[in-house]
């Protein structure tokens, strides 16, 4: 009510000098200065009491005091040339207490108190508050409506994947997913959509993988059945002829019993790091035993089989799970390879980790099938790998050993150039 009391003040200010100037505070008949005094109180809704130096009413706008004696506070504090003002909240109404000076020797020869009611103020404030709150309703439910439709519309493209995606579930992976909504969805789709791909390779492999382990299972026991028959046929058939027989059934059952082992190896590579069996072994000697026993292998096509090692090295591993894929990635090397090719193997460690690299001269891996080769059942050139022979079961195999390990596998190479495989395993083996 700061404002309202300084207004009531200026309005004063004329009449309080008309009546320092004037003989009013004597002679309170002016016909001018009361005409002010009544109008001044209407306007404000109020009443106007001018008291003189005697504490009596000289003019009371509502004439009921008038010749009454007047002491109050707020009187007496005007006198010693204070004014006063005070709000009562209770009943809506300032009271503002004014001094009169005498415009000579600027002594206060009166006093002029200004009740003005506030009750319009309130009045208009109450129902601002009322349009106010009116107003914020309606904001509110415009804004729920408009918030409302607007999540609508953001959500709508999920919903819509949403299906696409229950759809792929199903097992329809020949569509790809096309969301231009936002970015966030673009990218999120074009993730998807790899997806699929792999999906599809995956499917593609897979089927291809039973197919082929279906061939090769059935034609170990077809050759095998072919040789036996002949065998039974001939009730006078040569030792020779036997001997020669037996070999190529006792081959064609080792070869049946590699894939058979192949698939039992990645079965027990798929199950959890409680199968582990970890032991400190010596890494060096290890290495040596295994590359000694594929020693045969690198001879018939007079392949250099080398081991590097720089310092000693050892290490918490499951030795058997480890064979096989330190065994998978050189066997490989050298069936990969070229006659009079190497295959060179060295060891390394620092402070945390070892590390295991077996390099070739072989006819590398292309690019594009090198994010692949470690899925099972997948095979870079599935005409030569045939003639090779395998399951396309052994880099998963290796994959699966090394992460078995807490160890990583990595793969550089390059066409008719050789690769390079690397294996990093920790030192010492931290249960999960």
């Amino acid at each position: 009510m700061t404002f309202r009391i300084t207004d009531i003040r200026k309005q004063c200010e004329t009449i309080l000098n008309q009546i320092g100037i004037s003989q009013y505070m004597q002679e309170p008949s002016s016909e001018i200065i009361n005409a002010q005094f009544v109008q001044l109180a209407n306007f404000h809704d109020g009443r106007i009491v001018v008291v003189d130096e005697d504490f009596t009413v000289i003019k009371d706008t509502f004439a009921l005091t008038v010749g009454k004696t007047m002491i109050a506070p707020d009187v007496i504090d005007c006198f010693h040339g204070k004014e006063r003002s005070s709000y009562d909240a209770d009943n809506n109404y300032i009271q503002q207490a004014v001094p009169v000076k005498d415009p000579v020797n600027k002594r206060v020869i009166g006093v002029v108190v200004i009740t003005a009611s506030t009750q319009s103020i309130v009045d208009s404030l109450e129902i601002l508050n009322q349009k106010a709150t009116v107003l914020i309703v309606l904001i509110l439910i415009l804004c729920g409506t408009v918030a409302f439709f607007a999540a609508h519309q953001m959500v709508r493209p999920f919903g819509e994947m949403g299906k696409r995606i229950e759809v792929l579930s199903d097992g329809f992976i020949d569509e790809k997913m096309q969301m231009h909504n936002y970015k966030e969805l673009e990218i999120l789709t074009s993730s998807i959509n790899k997806m699929i791909d792999r999906m599809k390779i995956l499917n593609d492999t897979r089927q291809e993988f039973v197919s082929n382990v279906s061939h090769e299972l059935k034609t170990p026991m077809t050759s095998i059945k072919v040789l036996a028959d002949s065998l039974l046929m001939q009730e006078d058939a040569p030792v020779e002829m036997y001997k020669e027989f037996m070999t190529d059934i006792v081959d064609e059952i080792d070869r049946e019993n590699k894939i058979i082992e192949d698939l039992l190896s990645l079965v027990k590579l798929d199950k959890n790091s409680n199968d582990l069996n970890i032991a400190a072994v010596d890494i060096n000697e290890f290495l040596e035993l295994t590359l000694k026993r594929l020693q045969p292998i690198a001879a018939k096509r007079n392949i250099e089989l080398l081991l590097e090692s720089f310092r000693p090295v050892r290490a918490e591993i499951d030795e058997v799970k480890l064979t096989l894929a330190v065994s998978n990635l050189v066997e490989n090397a050298i069936k990969y390879n070229e006659d009079n090719g190497w295959v060179h193997v060295s060891l390394n460690a620092d402070h945390k980790f070892f590390y295991i690299t077996v390099s070739d001269s072989g006819i590398g891996i292309p690019k594009e099938s090198q994010s692949f080769i470690f899925e099972r059942f997948y095979r870079v050139d599935k005409s030569h790998s045939r003639e090779i022979g395998g399951t396309g079961l052994g880099l998963a195999i290796t994959r699966n050993a090394v992460l078995l390990h807490r160890g990583t596998i990595q793969v550089s190479s390059e066409e008719n150039k050789g690769t390079t495989f690397t294996v990093r395993i920790p030192l010492n083996y931290v249960v999960s």
